[in-house]
């Protein structure tokens, strides 16, 4: 009889940590709804400029010209925009978003210059290393990634 007691106390006390576990896990998980998958990529062409000076610096690129649509609350407006990534590329193990250079848009190499321009990325697709920087003119690949610092 007392087996019995003890039989369904060990098991009740296991279902409710299981039920406990699960529930702490579902509450401490951040919203699947803003994480970007990027699986909707065109193809990369092996003949593209961008290609080839990916793959000659080590990358290996698994998908390109990915358009990200956003809706933008203003007030009681809604504005349409969207974020651009150019290619998605992959070394060791590690996947890396990739924005290529423009000549109407020059980087400001400073803390807040790449910060302006790159953060976006690395907050919206948190599962990538980083973000490298692909500059044709100048024949470099440059890798970039964000840590956040705690205040003092």
């Amino acid at each position: 009889m007392y087996a019995d007691w003890f039989v369904m106390l060990v098991a009740g006390t296991i279902l409710i940590i299981w039920l406990y576990r699960l529930f702490y896990r579902w509450l401490h998980t951040p919203s699947g709804r803003r994480l970007i998958l990027l699986q909707d990529g065109a193809e990369p062409s092996a003949d593209d400029p961008w290609v080839k000076l990916l793959e000659a610096n080590g990358y290996e690129v698994l998908s390109g010209k990915h358009r990200i649509p956003l809706r933008i609350g203003l007030d009681d407006q809604v504005l349409q925009s969207r974020l651009y990534i150019d290619y998605v590329a992959e070394r060791d193990g590690k996947r890396y978003m990739v924005k290529t250079a423009r000549e109407r848009m020059p980087m400001d190499w400073t803390g807040a210059g790449v910060r302006d321009r790159l953060l976006v990325y690395s907050l919206l697709v948190p599962y990538c290393e980083g973000v490298l920087y692909a500059d044709g003119k100048e024949g470099t690949v440059r890798v970039i990634t964000f840590q956040i610092e705690e205040s003092q």
